[in-house]
């Protein structure tokens, strides 16, 4: 059983959103297919992909009121979804969290983002927690630091393999040459059309 995050599950439903970056600050590669890629592999494993009810709520927020319905009847096609709620066990965990983070001396932890993001990162991570997730796919630092703390290791886009035929896609669109560049056909040509052009002078010459 897997968790994941809101930006990286809106790739699965809107594709038309940002991108995560990667380390380099570049935009990641096939970034949606990674996420189909995911999806296919835990439905054929039979696996669960949890999305925690924070989660689905910031998804239906971003995609608008039109495609919301959309989205849930798409979650409901696919078995390998299943939503998680923030219940009574999760509370408790998100408490013990901001415990320790205000005995520290500060109740965002080592976090400098706003205190609305943190207390639904520490959501996301406690229900992960709750439903014993051996992952949670999140290209979110914060939400890597917490999950941290309890051992729940975390998996970015980048960390997904590019599927096959996503690859060769890519290669069967890529230029043979460069823009403006000649081809050796090209130069072949040009040469056949100097040389011409010079054995014609010769013979003009008196």
């Amino acid at each position: 059983m897997v968790v994941i995050d809101a930006t990286t599950l809106m790739l699965f439903f809107r594709p038309d959103v940002c991108i995560p970056a990667g380390p380099d600050g570049v935009p990641i590669d096939f970034a949606k297919e990674r996420v189909e890629n995911l999806i296919k592999d835990l439905e054929k494993s039979r696996d669960k992909l949890v999305v925690p009810t924070p989660v689905l709520s910031e998804i239906l927020v971003r995609a608008g009121a039109d495609v919301s319905q959309q989205i849930i009847e798409r979650l409901n096609r696919y078995s390998v979804f299943t939503i998680e709620p923030f219940g009574a066990r999760a509370a408790i965990e998100v408490a013990a969290m901001s415990r320790a983070a205000i005995d520290g001396g500060n109740k965002r932890g080592d976090s400098k983002s706003p205190w609305a993001k943190v207390k639904f990162d520490r959501q996301v991570v406690a229900i992960a927690k709750v439903v014993g997730a051996s992952m949670i796919y999140s290209d979110d630092e914060d939400v890597r630091k917490i999950a941290a703390k309890i051992d729940i290791p975390v998996s970015g886009l980048v960390d997904l393999p590019i599927p096959d035929d996503a690859r060769q896609g890519k290669f069967q669109f890529e230029p043979k040459s460069k823009p403006n560049e000649p081809t050796p056909n090209d130069e072949t040509t040009k040469k056949k059309q100097t040389k011409k052009r010079k054995t014609s002078k010769q013979k003009r010459t008196p």
